[in-house]
């Protein structure tokens, strides 16, 4: 009998994401990326596993998995506003000079910088002036996602190591995971801000069977 995702279920998916043209972008499978000649090295492909309506991947994407059924193929189109954003003429912008030379850097067009914790790539350089485009190099463009739904995870400790890979960007390795009944004792390796691990628990347990998360710090070894 098939079964239906709905929201915060916890699935492993598959996906190729695609242009209008029909070039590649992403996707998680090795074979596709050499095929399509993106980048390999130090790129780990596997499934990704998410919490359905948890804002884990794209919002278009999102909303599009509830009411699809596990271990089926979907191909999805999804518009600039649910994918990268529209493009947005505000965020091109106008950068003097010699903010890059008090850096050090020697701008020229496609070179990918950081200001003020927004990436964007120079468009063009002229006189004192360099045009920067602070806008996703995707927005504006419709995608398109071929996902394969493999399967439902049960296994709360799996649930529970996977929603922390995706908010720490820490290597199940990295973190030892206990339950017993309905609470979870999670080590890893490094102190967190007591305010962000509550949070982290709330969301946790409201997407989860456990009713507490409780966070250890490894001890380090001498």
């Amino acid at each position: 009998m098939s079964e239906n995702i709905k929201e915060h279920d916890f699935i492993e998916l598959d996906y190729t994401g695609r242009l209008d043209d029909g070039s590649v972008f992403d996707t998680t499978m090795k074979k596709i990326a050499e095929e399509n000649a993106l980048p390999t090295e130090k790129v780990m492909f596997k499934p990704t596993i998410i919490c359905v309506g948890e804002k884990q991947i794209l919002p278009g994407l999102d909303k599009n998995l509830i009411g699809k059924e596990i271990g089926k193929e979907y191909t999805i189109t999804i518009p600039p506003e649910d994918a990268f954003g529209k493009r947005d003429i505000k965020k091109v912008k106008i950068v003097p000079l010699g903010t890059f030379k008090e850096h050090n850097v020697q701008p020229q067009p496609g070179l990918q910088i950081d200001v003020d914790g927004e990436t964007g790539v120079v468009k063009s350089i002229s006189g004192g002036r360099v045009i920067v485009n602070f806008n996703h190099v995707l927005a504006g463009r419709n995608v398109t996602y071929k996902i394969n739904v493999n399967r439902k995870i049960i296994d709360v400790a799996e649930k529970v190591a996977s929603f922390l890979t995706t908010m720490l960007r820490l290597p199940k390795d990295k973190m030892d995971i206990v339950i017993t009944e309905k609470k979870a004792v999670v080590t890893i390796p490094m102190a967190l801000p007591q305010t962000f691990t509550d949070a982290l628990a709330e969301r946790l347990v409201s997407v989860t069977e456990l009713d507490a998360i409780e966070f250890k710090v490894q001890e380090q070894k001498k």
